[in-house]
């Protein structure tokens, strides 16, 4: 069978996407260095310095500094002055690279490609026999996942999220209960409950570090209305005991979501609210083909979200199972008056606020 001619043009314009792609996946992991080291922190205060002062800046060795510098650089994220030997931050560039940008802190979020390829073995021998790679493989996510989260729960959860549900921050205020699934490292719940102290708040998670972070917190700051506890989230029992449950980027990761989303309707009390904060995508691939960040959940999601629900024999829904599976699981679950709202502030995730029936 004759091969069909190759478009000339179209060849070598991937064959420069192709090359793009190498570049700024350097960049990337250069910009998770960056953040891990502080040199972004570092940088953003300094007028424009040598390699070795902003290696002193920073208490880091000039060597490697130099060699990262050349990355930022090229990479077109430093800017460098050959006659003077010196390297500036803009203050532009910084608003994306600091602790200062909060939820805006892509260098941050740069922190996931480093992670997922620590386990890239383990998925290659997922993708011939099938399987899942398990949470423990993921030695730093736990402190990722904070760090990602605290921005949205210190400066969106309580201003911007919490009130998109009509009435639900005075009923807060008044005082009800409220149980948190998947709380991780309980920074959402210890939020809620200093801004609240009327009401009273639960975090069920699997991992015992992550609660004992949880419950140090709450004892950190004063919080008598803030609990934490080792807990199967799919197997909790707590029948019509809360008046709200929240669920902040976990219900997708989960073995089982349909019985996770069961349970959560079988802890409410009739008319009580859910909570769930997640990706903001489509079901649907074509869907997502202009997504802002497309290409990088479906790496993350292939890369940990899938994979660690598959190593339990689950689902696999991944990041992006999208809004259109998301709302009709909600729905199966028992959930009614289902509606999905954006932050502005978040570019990934989306609420979803649901009523059971």
């Amino acid at each position: 069978m004759n091969q069909p001619a190759l478009d000339q043009a179209r060849m070598e314009e991937f064959g420069s996407r192709a090359l793009d792609v190498l570049n700024k996946a350097g960049v990337a992991v250069m910009m998770s260095v960056g953040h891990r080291t502080g040199l972004f922190e570092t940088m953003s205060g300094l007028a424009p310095s040598t390699a070795s002062e902003i290696a002193q800046a920073a208490g880091l060795q000039e060597r490697y500094v130099r060699e990262w510098l050349g990355a930022m650089v090229t990479g077109r994220v430093v800017e460098h002055d050959s006659d003077t030997g010196t390297y500036r931050l803009p203050p532009e560039h910084a608003a994306f690279l600091t602790k200062a940008a909060l939820t805006n802190n892509i260098a941050a979020f740069s922190q996931a490609i480093p992670l997922i390829c620590n386990v890239e073995d383990e998925v290659v021998e997922c993708f011939r026999n099938g399987g899942g790679v398990s949470y423990a493989s993921f030695t730093r996510f736990p402190d990722v996942m904070r760090e990602w989260s605290a921005p949205t729960f210190d400066v969106l959860l309580v201003d911007k999220i919490l009130p998109l549900a009509p009435g639900l921050v005075e009923s807060l205020t008044g005082g009800i209960d409220v149980l948190e699934v998947g709380c991780g490292s309980g920074r959402a719940v210890n939020v809620m409950a200093r801004a609240f102290p009327r009401s009273r708040f639960v975090g069920y998670d699997l991992l015992p570090e992550q609660i004992a972070t949880a419950g140090s917190e709450a004892s950190a700051w004063g919080l008598s209305n803030a609990r934490f506890d080792v807990k199967d989230v799919a197997r909790i029992s707590d029948a019509e005991q809360y008046d709200l449950v929240v669920a902040f980027d976990t219900v997708h990761d989960q073995a089982h979501p349909d019985v996770l989303l069961a349970r959560v309707a079988s802890v409410l009390r009739r008319g009580g609210r859910f909570l769930m904060w997640d990706v903001a995508a489509s079901s649907h691939l074509h869907n997502n083909a202009d997504h802002l960040l497309g290409p990088f959940l479906y790496a993350v999601s292939c890369m940990h979200c899938m994979t660690v629900s598959l190593a339990q024999n689950g689902q696999g829904l991944g990041a992006m199972w999208g809004q259109e599976k998301a709302m009709a699981m909600l729905a199966d679950a028992g959930f009614s008056n289902i509606q999905v709202h954006r932050v502005p502030e978040d570019p990934i995730n989306c609420c979803y606020l649901a009523t059971k029936a």
